[in-house]
């Protein structure tokens, strides 16, 4: 009998192209297999370039790549080293280049303005310091902060905590916190430590993630010695920073598998601004390949050690960015390209300018102070100090809207003003409460500075009026025979808190409560001493010592 045949179907096999990318939202990533798309030779054809709408009108485009125009060379490979680049000597802050376009507030320039000018560029005055800046006169009292000459002297006892025991801010949680505040409080160049914390902020990284108070320890000193030298060594350093490779998987980035972690936040959030047609998802992968290269090795008792550049993990081939753009760049670029790149893009100016002005002055700047600021930034071949200059001499910063102290700039302004420096550790559970421990950001965008008050963070606040003023406390014994009346007991209270500046509203409604009767049955010493701990809490938790 005759056996019927049979055939077995062959299975197709599907080939898949597999890549990591970020989970929207999240720093997380998730890998995404798509089927291999099949390469069909064809006849090359005319390239159509859709338009593309031109950036503001405050920009100044580059000229546009054609054939046969040079490019940028590409980056030589490095040979592997033991760590990364050492970063050479500050710069020392050079005199601004005159700007024309850039107003320079002309009105008095007294103690008022004086204290703005010191909780705008620092953390508030200590006593008499507002009064001694005012003598100076405007310019001379911004450029006293803008052009700190030498290292930076540190006035007063070094902090401590429980039993007066010396922090230990590698080892000790929350000790990182204290170091750094106690800069805050204690330095002669309050500026530099503003604009290291503004970079904090900026270029946020959070020990959450890197797990490594050391190398945050020295991503803090790279963004102190950076504060106002040049955005473009800045950005440099911080690319290859162990602290910002950690945290934004720059170590796990190489060509095999390119990440676009860091690629897509330099882009964002530190450079060309989101939603603004600067950049589109090409760039990011294109500017993650440029970024690829560096490596560590993992230590079980120390994390990850060793960082270095490793020539084989890099991707040697061409890139283009911003195509069909009159800016488009095409090159087989590298990490330090990269950082270049970004900053020769027409959008940055304008994204630099903004950011930074929003730090000092809460309402944006007008359309012709926006262009002289930039004009006078690529001038200066990206110097932050001639901006930070101009910004603080603006009549906007001395005339304008208040601004939210950060809950950091408000504890080491109100420590300041009263004299004290760290003696314990609850000023980091009372930042975490009013909304900012340092060195802890939520996320790569910062922290929200815009939110600082809110129902959670206020009642932080109110605590940290309350430790700030517990270590002199009024008694009984103090007031025994006083005849204090409602008007000195406030007088005596504003003192107390380190005298910040009220409205006639805010000390109208502190008198109406100063002047209230003792309750029946109070001794008028127990009563007086009440009534002052009560206005001095109220008077460095009012609305107005929140705003500078």
């Amino acid at each position: 009998m005759a056996v019927k045949k049979t055939t077995k179907k062959k299975r197709k096999v599907v080939k898949k192209v597999c890549k990591k990318v970020r989970i929207k939202g999240t720093r997380r990533t998730k890998t995404v297999c798509r089927p291999k798309k099949k390469v069909v030779k064809k006849k090359p054809k005319k390239k159509v370039v859709a338009p593309v709408a031109p950036p503001p009108a405050s920009i100044v485009t580059l000229p546009p790549v054609t054939s046969g125009e040079a490019v940028p060379a590409p980056t030589p490979a490095a040979p592997p080293v033991t760590t990364p680049p050492a970063p050479g000597p500050a710069p020392a802050p050079q005199p601004p280049p005159t700007a024309a376009g850039l107003p320079v507030y002309e009105g008095t320039f007294g103690v008022a303005q004086a204290q703005r000018l010191l909780w705008r560029a620092g953390f508030g005055p200590r006593a008499g310091q507002a009064e001694s800046l005012a003598g100076l006169g405007l310019l001379a009292a911004v450029r006293s902060l803008t052009r700190p000459s030498g290292a930076p002297t540190l006035t007063g006892a070094a902090p401590t905590v429980a039993n007066g025991l010396p922090i230990a801010p590698y080892d000790a949680w929350g000790h990182d916190h204290l170091w750094w505040l106690d800069r805050m409080i204690r330095s002669d160049q309050p500026l530099v430590e503003r604009m290291a914390l503004i970079w904090h902020d900026w270029l946020a990284t959070s020990n959450a993630d890197v797990n490594n108070r050391p190398l945050m320890r020295a991503q803090n000193e790279l963004l102190r010695r950076h504060a106002l030298g040049s955005f473009a060594d800045l950005v440099a350093d911080v690319t290859v920073d162990p602290a910002m490779l950690i945290f934004l998987s720059g170590i796990e980035n190489r060509r095999q598998a390119p990440n676009e972690n860091y690629a897509r936040e330099l882009m964002e959030l530190f450079t060309l601004g989101a939603d603004r047609g600067a950049y589109t998802e090409d760039d990011v992968r294109s500017l993650a390949r440029a970024l690829t290269g560096w490596r560590a090795d993992w230590n079980a008792e120390l994390g990850f050690v060793n960082f270095r550049f490793d020539a084989a993990r890099h991707d040697t081939t061409s890139k283009t960015l911003w195509a069909g753009t009159a800016y488009e760049r095409s090159g087989a670029f590298g990490w330090r390209d990269a950082c270049t790149l970004v900053l020769d893009n027409p959008f940055h100016r304008s994204h630099f300018v903004l950011k930074l002005w929003s730090y000092f002055i809460p309402s944006p700047p007008s359309a012709g102070t926006q262009a002289a600021l930039e004009s006078l930034y690529v001038a200066g071949g990206h110097a932050i100090g001639p901006v930070v200059e101009a910004i603080l001499l603006h009549p906007d910063l001395y005339a304008g809207a208040p601004l939210v102290k950060p809950p950091a700039v408000y504890i080491a302004g109100l420590l300041r003003a009263t004299g004290q420096t760290i003696t314990h550790d609850a000023w980091v559970w009372l930042a975490a409460l009013a909304g900012q421990q340092l060195f802890y950001p939520p996320n790569v965008s910062g922290w929200n500075d815009r939110a600082w008050l809110d129902t959670s963070t206020t009642y932080g606040r109110w605590y940290v009026a309350y430790y700030a003023l517990m270590p002199a406390l009024a008694t009984s014994a103090s007031y025994t025979g006083s005849t204090e009346t409602g008007a000195q007991a406030l007088a005596a209270a504003i003192e107390a808190a380190g005298r910040p500046a009220l409205t006639p509203e805010t000390y109208a409604a502190l008198l109406a409560f100063a002047d209230q009767p003792a309750p029946a049955g109070m001794g008028a010493a127990d009563f007086r001493a009440l009534r002052q701990n009560a206005l001095r809490q109220l008077v460095a938790s009012s609305p107005d010592a929140q705003l500078s």
